[in-house]
């Protein structure tokens, strides 16, 4: 039986910060087990003015902040091109550095315990570490981008088995991001450079793979995905500047195209500078752009409310997605029924 959904949107969290509370290009997020959100801020480029940005942010879906950690850096801790988060059982958080090739390994509090992963091509070496998930037996797959392919390796970073190779046939891929792991154990990938999800046995088996330029459902350089307990494949439609949700089949059941008004964060930021304040309530979030754009890029750059740059979509267990919107500097939350 086929389960019908909808989604709405809630509100948003977040607006655009250097440091403390707010957000500079995040580009991904993890839900701890006590609901703390942890936000990747990738804020390039690496010039002496933006490193402080390069962090971690943490907060929850109401908005309360905690605080941050990390910084702009190649030092242990530190980050050059975050990419990727993800946590473990232990409330342990793992970042991915595609700069720097290593994951980065800290406790719950942002203190910095380990570091793994070295630049290279051969097996349990990397090049742009793009997207990571745990398994049922923590071990930890990701999109090694830069040598278009997917690694499993222990969470303590040993490899374990890899599979993957450049070019657009069946079962290849040119530069995947996304990864996520089915309740049955297939994998998702998001192939970014063809435009297309791929999904395989945990063996890399293809199984099936859809989307593409063409056709009544096209994705184009799709980044960050997640699967629900149904199967359906929520991706974020970066080249699009979409979210789309996916049956298991491929069939498109709804599209996101963003609508984003003020966090929190941002009315007590307006609230005491009231002159900004005074033209954001003037100002027009959703206009009619006159003469048209012709492209999604440029609609989504002057409609405010819009995603622009979505990079990933996570799902919580209370029926929450939340999408990083990177050129918008928040996130966006959705709600399914």
């Amino acid at each position: 039986m086929t389960t019908t959904k909808t989604f709405n949107y809630s509100h948003t969290v977040g607006f655009l910060a250097a440091t403390g509370r707010g957000f500079t290009n995040p580009v991904d997020l993890a839900i701890n087990s006590q609901d703390v959100i942890y936000v990747i801020n990738r804020a390039g480029p690496e010039t002496p003015i933006r490193l402080p940005s390069k962090r971690v942010t943490m907060c929850n879906l109401n908005e309360d902040w905690f605080g941050d950690f990390g910084t702009g850096g190649k030092g242990d801790g530190q980050f050059w091109w975050p990419s990727a988060i993800i946590i473990d059982s232990d409330d342990q958080v793992y970042v991915a550095d595609e700069a720097l090739q290593r994951i980065s390994v800290f406790n719950k509090d942002g203190e910095f315990l380990r570091k793994w992963g070295t630049k290279g091509s051969e097996s349990g070496q990397l090049e742009y570490p793009s997207s990571m998930a745990f398994d049922a037996d923590e071990n930890l797959w990701l999109t090694d981008s830069g040598n278009h392919r997917v690694q499993k390796f222990t969470k303590d970073g040993q490899f374990i088995s890899g599979w993957g190779e450049r070019g657009s046939g069946s079962g290849q891929f040119e530069g995947p991001w996304g990864l996520a792991l089915g309740q049955g154990g297939d994998v998702y990938i998001s192939d970014w450079g063809n435009d297309r999800i791929q999904r395989y046995t945990e063996d890399g088996v293809v199984i099936e793979e859809f989307g593409g330029l063409s056709g009544g459902n096209p994705i184009h350089r799709p980044a960050g995905l997640t699967v629900d307990s149904d199967g359906n494949i929520y991706v974020a439609d970066w080249g699009n500047e979409k979210v789309k949700i996916l049956a298991s089949d491929g069939s498109l059941l709804a599209t996101l195209r963003g609508e984003s008004v003020d966090s929190k964060w941002a009315a007590d930021y307006f609230a005491v500078n009231p002159e900004e304040g005074q033209l954001r309530n003037e100002a027009d979030l959703f206009p009619e752009l006159d003469p048209p754009a012709r492209r999604d890029r440029e609609i989504s750059a002057g409609v405010e409310g819009y995603f622009w740059g979505p990079t990933a979509v996570k799902l919580d267990d209370k029926g929450n997605i939340y999408v990083a919107d990177s050129l918008r500097h928040r996130l966006q939350i959705y709600k399914a029924n």
